[in-house]
């Protein structure tokens, strides 16, 4: 069952951001401070936003990102530490007390904090917000970054801090931002060059925001596709993983992005039944246990060898655990990724994740973290609790002074290299971007890379419409632009247009209004009164899965009408029956689904996967026979969850119906 979600109204969101953002004593300008124009935006009804693209945009929003900087320079605030300059991280790092390295080793969330405690303690990190709405713009965010960033230069201890955000496919928490295709469509598209340059626009679009470190790319290996994450996933093939992640990666890194490979080690071979009970959850896969022989780990390995030597800076540690040990506590295995494969960068836990590791009390659970070789604690409500316990337990001995150095020094270092300590309030990142924010070429190139994710299951005829047809076109799917994203789509756990109640995209195109948009061009016509189903020559059959987001989107049954379908998959495929026409469905889902007990009917299947904003677009140029059907499958396709880890598949990994 999907996790309940609360859609904050428009003033609630608003008044829940000015309590965030307070600034009670520092003497720092104030930078945000009247959301009363994003209130307008969220009450504005769907459909006033014409343009592909374009975004419902704030006072705030319709800045050049270069003027805030200027604004911000201009007001006067707080520089770099002149004893910094020059410096290499051992050096600085042997300047601070050890508050504030303990402090360099905590990371906390935009909600449990503000400038006020940031300027008291200089966090090395902030993070994340809850699922508010609509999310801040572009140049909201990179206000809120600087704000935050003058507070923690006017601290004692001076050192430049760094925002983090799962910008997992697209800057999905900036208002008006593109929404690229999920990784799962990456890895069926298995094109690298596609995969840097979705890199290169993603941290283009990053640098605008403020939020360098992106805690992207994922690169887990879903094995068993009831595990609520496998969109995540490029993958199961090794080799497409790395090609895929590397070049993605090197995007990034174009635009000076901090990337973070995820989640280490063997988050997607996690087995179904040991999902992780915490929080008062009980998941059903979600943060269990691997099983893997030490050819498969060595194998798992080598995606971080590539990735460290294409130059990722961060790895972030799994909720999972591998052969019965929790990775935040995996001592060997983070040991191998620092000194085996020559890793220099750091190590962070994930959210509140070292909480469900060995040890009596917290103090325990973060000393056998920090020990463990986790440099920076993702506590996102313990923070400051965190930071007190590496204090205590320095002086006690209980953590060593060199690995408080070791983790400090590392933290430093990526934090030099990513020019924080030579421009922590991003000019030169923003002068130098490649592209403007939100450019239509970020557009482009995600309707390309939706169109090329498609990947043919069946052929029956009717792939494409052809000139003079009439095209019933029925489903859940068919009109929905939250369909279309998925998860992490503005909020982590985001929703459906139809559960919104609302275009939860907005500037974004359904596979319905693509298609009539396409069809004077090419010349047939759309009809969706099921009355006039009898005047058609085919049926477009648009099948989904509900928006969810991790853990929510574990599953017992894949099937396409069972618990996380769409509501009304079900009537739709009657309808289509009933009509006797020849029938193409279309299949939007964060995975392979089971489709036996239905696939006989239809004359094609294509899977859509999760192909974002400018899903509707990609699709209907492949229907349309503007672009061909290139994509293949990224992972085995099961025709039943019998066959999941059982060596057998109904398509393995590769397939495609057409193109030999």
């Amino acid at each position: 069952m999907l996790k309940s979600r609360i859609l904050i109204p428009a003033v609630a969101t608003a008044l829940s951001f000015s309590v965030i953002f307070a600034v009670t004593g520092c003497e720092i300008p104030k930078v945000i401070t009247d959301l009363s124009q994003a209130e307008e935006t969220a009450e504005r009804e769907v459909g006033e936003t014409d343009e592909p693209g374009s975004a419902v945009q704030t006072e705030e929003s319709s800045e050049n990102p270069e003027e805030s900087v200027v604004e911000l320079e201009d007001a006067g605030l707080p520089q770099m530490n002149p004893d910094y300059i020059g410096k290499t991280a051992e050096e600085i790092c042997a300047m601070l007390t050890i508050e504030q390295k303990a402090s360099q080793m905590v990371q906390a969330a935009v909600y449990q904090t503000d400038p006020d405690d940031m300027a008291e303690n200089d966090y090395s990190s902030v993070l994340s917000t809850y699922s508010l709405w609509p999310e801040y713009t572009a140049g909201q965010w990179l206000e809120l970054v600087n704000e935050y960033q003058a507070a923690a230069l006017s601290s004692e201890a001076g050192i430049p801090f760094v925002y983090g955000q799962d910008s997992v496919h697209g800057v999905n928490y900036a208002d008006g931002c593109v929404i690229f295709p999920h990784n799962i469509n990456l890895g069926a598209a298995n094109d690298p060059e596609l995969a840097y340059e979705i890199g290169v626009l993603t941290g283009s679009d990053i640098v605008h925001t403020g939020m360098i470190w992106n805690f992207a790319p994922c690169v887990a290996q879903a094995a068993d596709p009831r595990w609520g994450r496998t969109y995540e996933s490029y993958s199961t093939d090794t080799d497409r993983v790395i090609s895929m992640s590397t070049s993605y990666v090197d995007g990034l890194l174009s635009q000076g992005v901090i990337a973070c490979a995820k989640h280490f080690l063997g988050d997607g071979d996690v087995l179904f039944g040991t999902g992780e009970n915490s929080e008062g959850i009980d998941r059903l896969i979600d943060r269990g246990d691997a099983v893997l022989t030490e050819e498969q780990i060595e194998e798992r390995l080598s995606v971080y060898e590539a990735l460290i030597e294409t130059g990722v800076q961060t790895i972030m540690l799994s909720h999972s655990s591998l052969n019965g040990i929790k990775m935040h506590e995996n001592e060997e295995l983070i040991s191998r990724l620092k000194n085996e494969l020559g890793f220099e960068g750091f190590i962070v836990s994930d959210w509140n994740s070292l909480q469900n590791i060995s040890g009596i009390t917290y103090r325990d659970q973060v000393i056998n973290c920090v020990n463990s070789g986790c440099d920076m604690l993702m506590e996102v409500d313990r923070f400051e609790e965190a930071r007190d316990i590496i204090v205590d337990a320095c002086a006690s001995g209980e953590i060593s002074q060199e690995r408080i150095d070791d983790a400090v020094t590392r933290i430093l270092r990526v934090k030099i290299n990513a020019g924080l300590f030579d421009d922590p309030y991003f000019t030169s990142l923003i002068e130098n971007a490649s592209y403007e924010w939100n450019s239509e070429y970020s557009h482009e190139v995600a309707r390309r890379a939706a169109s090329a994710s498609l990947v043919p299951i069946k052929d029956g005829g009717y792939l494409t419409i052809e000139r003079g047809m009439r095209v019933f076109v029925t489903g859940p799917a068919a009109d929905d632009t939250g369909v279309l994203c998925g998860g992490w789509t503005y909020v982590w756990d985001s929703p459906s247009d139809d559960e919104a109640g609302l275009r939860w995209v907005r500037g974004s195109r359904t596979i319905l209004e693509a298609l009539e948009e396409a069809s004077s061009e090419c010349g047939f016509t759309v009809v969706t009164d099921p009355s006039q189903i009898d005047t058609c020559d085919m049926v477009v059959l648009c099948l989904g899965e509900q928006p969810y987001a991790e853990w929510n989107g574990d599953a017992w049954d894949l099937s396409i009408t069972g618990d996380l379908g769409l509501p009304w998959n079900e009537e739709a495929i009657v309808l289509a029956e009933n009509s006797a026409l020849p029938t193409l469905t279309l299949i939007v889902s964060g995975r392979n689904v089971i489709l036996d007990d239905y696939i006989g009917k239809w004359n094609s299947v294509v899977m859509c996967y999760l192909p974002g904003s400018e899903g509707g677009h990609g699709i209907a140029d492949v229907l349309t026979g503007q672009t061909e059907y290139t994509g293949t499958l990224p992972m085995p396709f099961y025709s039943s969850v019998d066959q999941i880890g059982s060596g057998q598949c109904l398509y393995d990994v590769g397939y495609s119906a057409v193109g030999g």
